[in-house]
């Protein structure tokens, strides 16, 4: 078992930058893959970033891309997101995930590979 908890969301403005976190507990001597999605309300859970166990490989959604950075911390079994020039439609709830893995280059940004989730925390970008 992984356990996943978010920090670091809040209330911003646009054009203003927020870093969410990924605590990961359990099973830490395992290698895996991890990724961050979103949903805004009244609407479907949507791929945001993704990285590898080795950050070899990364995938980032076309309306993140240049703004958001993904990265791991694997001395503090943390994983982040590096959210830069915020816009009021990036407000939703962010969740981490993980995959547990056996192979240390490979990502997805299919939300049905991950094996667990965290519980999300809000980020909200006023205008």
């Amino acid at each position: 078992q992984v356990q996943l908890v978010e920090s670091g969301g809040g209330l911003v403005q646009a054009g203003a930058s927020l870093r969410l976190s990924c605590a990961t507990s359990g099973r830490t001597g395992s290698a895996y893959a991890t990724g961050w999605f979103r949903q805004a309300p009244g609407k479907a859970r949507e791929f945001v970033a993704a990285v590898s166990w080795n950050g070899g490989t990364s995938f980032y959604a076309d309306n993140v891309k240049g703004r958001f950075t993904i990265s791991r911390d694997s001395a503090q079994n943390t994983f982040n997101l590096q959210m830069n020039s915020l816009k009021t439609e990036d407000t939703a709830i962010y969740y981490c995930a993980v995959r547990i893995t056996t192979s240390p280059g490979i990502s997805s940004p299919s939300a049905y590979w991950y094996d667990y989730w965290g519980q999300g925390t809000q980020v909200t970008v006023s205008s």
